[in-house]
């Protein structure tokens, strides 16, 4: 399980935005994003240290030759952005990501049993994919799409997560209505404790959005608008 949550507070000031840019996955996960559009991303993250680039899994092996010898960490998704997906599909997806150059992997559960309260299938279908990400020296994290849950079922899947072996659990997928919201993020941190990350995504665009949901405990954030947060600026809805 990542140490992340812990360290990465330590190492990083998010009251300045030079420093948040650690915070930050670059993420581009349009389905009409060209080659084009994935090299800008990564030169983009290049030059202002973001943590990594996030794409769908076609552009994993483009991102990593880009990225190589940058610092910045590539990262692909995997039965996104609905999740309703075999396990078995997701853990052959996380495999050829990783294979390919994936250092990190950002899953989406299966939403349908975290409305059912099944944490029995949340917890087989996460270590499924745990394992394989594991297993390639990658790190796995848990999209459990909070605009679709209760607190109750958030409190379950965050909990499945942590059971199953993930090292962070993550709002949203940003493509299911609603994003990240400092209340979310403080009931995933108070539910995973503090050895787990908490990755907010969706919605955030701007500086004062990332330090609040770093204020609230996350310790990633996912979006399309990292320029615009380091710059102090206001992002546009794009994802």
């Amino acid at each position: 399980m990542s140490n992340e949550a812990t360290v990465h507070a330590g190492t990083a000031d998010p009251g300045r935005p030079a420093d948040i840019a650690s915070y930050i996955d670059h993420t581009l996960l349009k389905p009409e994003a060209s080659e084009a559009d994935v090299l800008k991303v990564c030169a983009e993250a290049a030059e202002y240290g973001f943590k990594s680039v996030c794409v769908n899994p076609v552009w994993v092996k483009t991102v990593t030759t880009a990225l190589r010898g940058s610092g910045v960490l590539t990262c692909s998704v995997v039965g996104f952005p609905l999740g309703a997906t075999p396990t078995d599909v997701k853990s052959f997806e996380a495999r050829g990501a990783v294979l390919d150059g994936a250092a990190e992997v950002d899953m989406v559960i299966n939403i349908a049993a975290a409305r059912a309260g099944d944490k029995g299938a949340l917890v087989e279908d996460i270590a499924a994919v745990a394992e394989t990400v594991h297993a390639g020296g990658a790190i796995l994290k848990v999209i459990i799409e909070t605009a679709l849950l209760t607190d109750e079922q958030k409190v379950l899947a965050c909990q499945a997560a942590v059971e199953a072996g993930a090292d962070f659990v993550k709002t949203s997928t940003g493509f299911n209505g609603g994003g990240a919201t400092v209340e979310d993020v403080a009931l995933m941190r108070r539910t995973v404790g503090p050895d787990v990350g908490v990755k907010a995504s969706g919605g955030v665009r701007s500086l004062a959005d990332a330090q609040a949901m770093i204020a609230a405990g996350a310790t990633r954030i996912g979006a399309s608008s990292g320029i615009a947060i380091v710059k102090g600026e206001q992002g546009s809805a794009a994802y």
